[in-house]
């Protein structure tokens, strides 16, 4: 996982942005946030060739950056911090991500297919024109998300979270969603169609499967 660290600004709770050294290798060092940082252009520079020069990124705290129109195909990351970062026009294939964290991130106008994210928080993330397709997404927190116009199709979404979450004309067709939440799920136009529905948990009563209720057609919810 990525080093606990505190921003350098004592009054400050946020942790610090990866530091880097001068051969381009991540540190243990301290160092700043991105809002307290002298030189936030230098430090998501430094981020952003650290991901380009690297294709297996391990600990990275970049919390905050903005990413815009970058190919992060079959880079892999393992316990990153990316919580309240933006991706904007992402085109990426087989981007992998375990005990990754990305609570209250932006995804916008990003074509992810074929993502392998493993235990990994999504919570509270906002989904505009986001596509997932044919991604391995499973025992991800995917709870208080908001998901607009945005595909999770042909993706296996096992033991999955959407608690409290919001799908607008969002699809979740041909997914396996096998013990998958959505407790208090507000869903507006969107189709399970193909899913197995029955053997995810849409109340507190249990699966359909579980509680031994009949097959019955769901085009949606």
């Amino acid at each position: 996982m990525f080093t606990l660290n505190k921003c350098l600004v004592h009054s400050c709770k946020n942790l610090s942005l990866s530091v880097f050294d001068k051969t381009n290798g991540m540190t243990e060092e301290r160092g700043y946030c991105l809002n307290h940082t002298p030189d936030p252009g230098r430090a998501k520079e430094s981020i952003y060739d650290y991901i380009k020069t690297h294709d297996v990124i391990v600990g990275l705290n970049a919390a905050g950056i903005m990413f815009r129109d970058i190919d992060l195909s079959n880079k892999r990351f393992y316990g990153c911090n990316f919580q309240h970062c933006t991706f904007i026009g992402l085109r990426s294939e087989s981007l992998l991500g375990k005990l990754c964290m990305f609570d209250f991130a932006t995804f916008a106008d990003c074509m992810l297919p074929g993502s392998a994210m493993q235990f990994t928080s999504f919570a509270c993330c906002t989904f505009s024109h986001t596509i997932f397709t044919g991604s391995d997404m499973v025992q991800n927190n995917f709870n208080g998300v908001q998901a607009f116009q945005s595909s999770f199709d042909d993706s296996d979404l096992y033991n999955s979270r959407f608690i409290g979450a919001r799908l607008v004309d969002t699809s979740i067709r041909n997914c396996n969603i096998k013990n998958t939440l959505f407790l208090e799920c507000v869903c507006e136009n969107v189709s399970m169609k193909m899913s197995n529905t029955r053997e995810a948990v849409f109340d507190r009563k249990g699966s359909e499967l579980f509680q031994g209720i009949a097959p019955k057609m769901r085009g949606g919810i």
